[in-house]
C-alpha cells in the first residue's frame, strides 16, 4: 500500500476514536463521517473545535431547527476546519432560509447545501445560487418525478454553483441518465451518479469508463453500482490513473480499515466502508491530478458525496428505527 494512503486511513481511524470520545451520545455514523471529513483535509480532528461549533449551532438556532437533527455534528465539522465559524454559520443559516423561500423543503440535505452555497460564493451572489440551485431542481422534477426528492438538493446545490447553463445542465444531466439507466438498477443514484459527470465536464472516455471500472471492482466484491456508492465511480472515473492502480488502491485500503478495531463488518457495512475508501484514496490523488483535471470540482464532488451518502443511511436508518418503534407501540 502506499505509504500516504495507509497514513491518511491511519488519520482517519484515529479521528475517528479521538471524535468518539467527545460526542458518545451521537450516532456512530455521524462521528465518522466527521472524522473521514478531517481526514480527507489531511488533518487530525480537533474534539473541542467541533464541540465549539456544535454549541454555536445550538446558540444560533431553535430547539426545533433542524441544524440541530442527525447533520448536526457533521456542519459542526465542516464549521471547524474554516478559519472563521461563527460568519460562515450566519452565512449558512441565510442561505437555509433563502432555499426555503423557494419552496425547498426543510431537511438535513437542505443544511448542507446551504453550507456548500455559503463557503463557496460570495454574499452577493447567494440569491442567484438559490434561484439557480431551485431551478436545476424543477428541471431534474420534470424528468424524472419520482427519482427526484431533498436528496438532490445537495446536487443541484452545486450545479447551482457552478458556471452551467441551467437548460444545457439538465438536458445533459437526463442524456447520461438515459446512458446508464440500463446498467444500474437504482435510478435515484443514477442520477445522483450523472449529475457528478456534468458538473465536472466529464469526457466520453470518462463517462465508459465508469463501466469499466464498475466491472473490475465487482469482480474484486466491491460493489460500488450499489444505491450508496454508485456516485463515488463517477468521481474514481475522472482521475487521470489506471483502473489497475485504482482497484489495487481500494482493495488494500478495504483490507486495511477492517483490521482495524471497530471497523469490521459487525459495525461497519460495506456500503459504508467502500464510501470511506473512495474519500481516502480520491483525497490523495487530487494533489497528482492538479495539471489534468478540475481538482476545485472533484474536490467538492468527493465532500458532496460523502456527506450525501452519508446522509442518505442516517435518514434510512432513522426511518428503520422509527418504523420499528411504531410497530412495537401498536403491539
Amino acid at each position: 500500500m502506499k505509504t500516504e494512503i495507509q497514513q491518511r486511513l491511519q488519520l482517519f481511524v484515529d479521528n475517528t476514536r479521538m471524535l468518539k470520545k467527545g460526542f458518545t451520545w451521537h450516532s456512530m455514523l455521524i462521528r465518522r463521517l466527521a472524522a473521514l471529513l478531517y481526514a480527507s483535509e489531511n488533518r487530525q480532528a480537533d474534539a473541542e473545535a467541533v464541540q465549539q461549533c456544535y454549541r454555536l449551532i445550538k446558540e444560533s438556532t431553535g430547539v426545533f431547527s433542524t441544524f440541530r437533527s442527525n447533520m448536526s455534528i457533521g456542519i459542526a465539522a465542516l464549521l471547524s476546519l474554516s478559519d472563521e465559524p461563527k460568519p460562515l454559520l450566519d452565512n449558512t443559516i441565510k442561505v437555509y432560509d433563502l432555499l426555503k423561500t423557494y419552496k425547498l423543503r426543510a431537511s438535513d440535505y437542505l443544511v448542507v447545501a446551504a453550507y456548500q452555497i455559503a463557503s463557496g460564493a460570495n454574499p452577493e451572489k447567494y440569491a442567484d445560487i438559490a434561484k439557480r440551485t431551485r431551478a436545476f431542481y424543477d428541471g431534474l422534477k420534470t424528468n424524472h418525478r419520482f427519482y427526484t426528492g431533498q436528496d438532490d438538493y445537495i446536487y443541484t446545490a452545486m450545479l447551482g454553483l457552478s458556471d452551467l447553463d441551467v437548460h444545457d445542465g439538465v438536458e445533459n444531466i437526463e442524456k447520461l441518465f438515459q446512458r446508464f439507466k440500463h446498467d444500474f438498477s437504482n435510478k435515484n443514484s443514477i442520477q445522483a451518479l450523472s449529475q457528478i459527470l456534468v458538473l465536472s465536464e466529464a469526457s466520453n472516455e470518462s463517462i465508459e469508463r465508469v463501466l469499466a471500472l464498475r466491472d473490475s471492482l465487482k469482480a474484486q466484491k466491491m460493489r460500488y453500482d450499489k444505491a450508496y456508492t454508485l456516485p463515488s465511480l463517477g468521481v474514481l472515473a475522472l482521475f487521470p490513473v489506471d483502473n489497475t492502480t485504482i482497484l489495487n488502491d481500494l482493495d488494500e485500503s478495504r483490507s486495511f480499515l477492517r483490521s482495524q478495531k471497530g471497523f469490521g463488518s459487525f459495525s461497519v457495512s460495506q456500503q459504508e466502508l467502500l464510501l470511506y475508501i473512495m474519500g481516502i484514496v480520491a483525497s490523495e490523488y487530487l494533489d497528482s491530478a492538479k495539471s489534468d483535471v478540475s481538482t476545485s470540482a472533484l474536490s467538492t464532488a468527493i465532500t458532496n458525496i460523502l456527506i450525501a451518502q452519508q446522509a442518505a443511511m442516517i435518514a434510512a436508518i432513522s426511518a428503520s428505527y422509527t418504523a420499528v418503534a411504531a410497530s412495537s407501540s401498536r403491539g
